[in-house]
């Protein structure tokens, strides 16, 4: 290849990279441009959230740049923020994806069959290289604190969380890169938190394992900004034997553009917008969250990896990415879905050799893809053939397929709701009526009550206290409603829930935090968490199950009071209709 990647064309490289996906965002009328600062400590996610929660059609949403950044400290940041713009709506997913709609499962299907290894250029070629900042610049306005990053959930978040952050780790044994996509927690200028999702043993975690019993620290890449094949691929969950890197390969048909990362020993995408790079500890553990996640709850205080950064390198016109996840719909399971789907598909045919399958659709709406799962079949497959997809799919995954049905092709396979959200987190089916035993609980809150799950329920009420709902807090969607109606968009339509309210497992300390979050105080929780720090723990050990107290304990102020269950009693009622409290 002998021109520069500088120089190249999609033609040239197969994909766009972020800036020409931006610009066809642009062109199509899908991008919304918010030019009045905007504090991303309070007001950046809860406006875009109103797009999800807010009665907007799945057509009519956007994708938002966001070009005066500030925070809750007057601060201004000389980086763009980006929301939504890898999958507010399909359209905008379709664009990233360079494909038409009705070719992306098949796309994805070929991708997995067909994976093309990356092609490695040198560190001058590479954009992400345009800036690189190391040892002392880090401690001096240069290191992760000059990145805009969001708090996604105010009232809850106990600090700003890279969102859209594709951690680049390797096996020390084979050399295999892994990518996923995990929450990173902003602790300090030199210091973000790692938490790869145990329970859904991502390559992440497996290689922090690997390198634990080396006893070495793990070398370590965050990737914020990227083409959209790369964040596309970064969230689908794929055979540890490839890199991440060759599915976007696979992707587009041609090779991803990488290049050596600065002060460890990993490649990332040329073309990132933003690379962290560091190295995460194997010895020690420290608190992170709380934060709001995809299941629709707040993921209560645990312990959980962090990494010591080595280095922070971008382009000079790097935008920053960052995803709106948290309740479903959301453009993470938006990301997520066509992937999630294909693998399905591509499992039960082409692996399991059954016929008569026509879709597999992964309900999206609150109950976040993997709980309940629905089978499209032919009307005339034998109920053998039934059966073996619905194991199949129940099969795939460990921790996939709470709720598996199969649909004949007259029934709308997406025409459900808030009911199948309560029986995937209100009912563990083994305990209220047992049809299948022994499944891993998965991603969800997590009951100190029993670990263990199953498959289906009959009763699907409260069993236990729950982590708050993960929206903002009401008065930050308020406050958000505001600027909305000021920026003249079209008219609210609030969906219940329209905002985050506690349902009893939220305390006075963990709500310090959440305070400290909001007024640009989260260093001080930074602080405080780290010298918490203990080699005596698991990773994913939650706090509240050592008595130990919280982080913070005692800190807070007697005017501070939440609703606690006051919220489930006007959660029901519109903007305009709630009643005086």
């Amino acid at each position: 290849m002998n021109k520069s990647i500088r120089d190249q064309t999609f033609e040239d490289r197969g994909y766009y990279d972020l800036h020409e996906h931006i610009e066809r965002l642009r062109n199509s009328g899908l991008l919304f441009t918010v030019d009045r600062q905007i504090n991303k400590d309070t007001e950046m996610h809860p406006l875009v959230r109103w797009q999800y929660r807010g009665g907007v059609e799945e057509e009519d949403r956007k994708a938002w740049l966001f070009r005066d950044v500030s925070d809750s400290k007057g601060r201004k940041y000389d980086i763009p923020v980006l929301v939504g713009g890898l999958a507010a709506n399909r359209a905008v997913y379709q664009l990233g994806m360079g494909c038409e709609l009705n070719a992306i499962k098949e796309t994805w299907i070929k991708a997995l069959n067909n994976p093309v290894p990356p092609n490695e250029v040198g560190f001058d070629e590479a954009p992400c290289h345009d800036l690189v900042y190391t040892d002392e610049q880090l401690l001096n306005g240069f290191g992760v604190d000059q990145i805009p990053v969001p708090i996604s959930s105010p009232g809850w978040d106990n600090a700003p969380y890279f969102a859209a952050s594709h951690f680049i780790t390797k096996d020390p044994h084979t050399g295999i890169q892994n990518m996923g996509n995990y929450r990173a927690m902003v602790k300090a200028p030199n210091r973000v938190g790692f938490n790869p999702s145990i329970e859904l043993r991502t390559g992440g975690y497996m290689h922090w394992e690997e390198w634990r019993r080396l006893e070495k620290a793990m070398p370590c890449c965050i990737v914020v900004g990227a083409p959209p094949i790369v964040s596309f691929t970064a969230v689908q969950k794929v055979p540890e034997k490839y890199d991440e890197f060759e599915i976007s390969g696979g992707l587009c048909g041609k090779p991803l553009n990488v290049v050596k990362a600065k002060t460890v020993d990993l490649l990332v995408p040329a073309e990132a917008e933003i690379v962290i790079e560091g190295y995460i500890s194997t010895e020690l553990l420290e608190p992170e969250a709380p934060f709001g996640e995809s299941h629709g709850h707040v993921n209560l205080q645990e312990y959980n990896g962090y990494m010591d950064v080595t280095a922070v390198t971008r382009r000079k016109n790097a935008v920053m990415v960052s995803w709106i996840s948290q309740v479903t719909p959301s453009e993470s399971s938006a990301i997520k879905r066509p992937a999630y789907e294909a693998a399905q598909i591509e499992h039960l045919r082409d692996h399991l050799g059954i016929k008569g399958i026509k879709h597999v659709s992964t309900h999206e709406p609150l109950t976040s893809l993997h709980k309940l799962i629905v089978a499209v079949v032919e009307r005339d497959i034998p109920r053998t053939e039934i059966w073996r997809a619905l194991y199949g799919i129940a099969s795939l995954r460990r921790a996939e397929g709470k709720w598996v049905i199969a649909v004949n092709e007259d029934i709308d396979p997406d025409d459900t709701d808030a009911v199948f959200w309560a029986m995937s987190y209100r009912c563990k089916p083994h305990r209220d009526v047992e049809i299948l035993k022994n499944k891993d609980e998965g991603h969800g809150p997590r009951s100190l009550q029993d670990s263990n799950d199953s498959a289906v329920l009959i009763d699907a009420t409260l069993k236990e206290t729950f982590p708050p709902v993960s929206l903002p807090k009401r008065e930050y969607m308020e406050k958000a409603a505001v600027i909305w109606e000021e920026l003249g968009l079209q008219k609210l339509r609030p969906k219940r829930p329209w905002y985050g309210y506690d349902m009893g497992e939220w305390n006075q300390d963990l709500e310090v935090m959440a305070r400290r979050a909001v007024e640009g105080d989260f260093w001080k929780t930074g602080e405080v968490i780290a010298q918490r720090r203990r080699s005596d723990v698991s990773m994913n050990t939650e706090v509240r199950t050592l008595d130990e107290g919280t982080p913070g304990a005692g800190e807070l102020e007697k005017e501070t009071g939440e609703l606690k269950w006051d919220g489930l009693k006007d959660a029901s009622h519109s903007l305009q209709e709630r009643p005086k409290e």
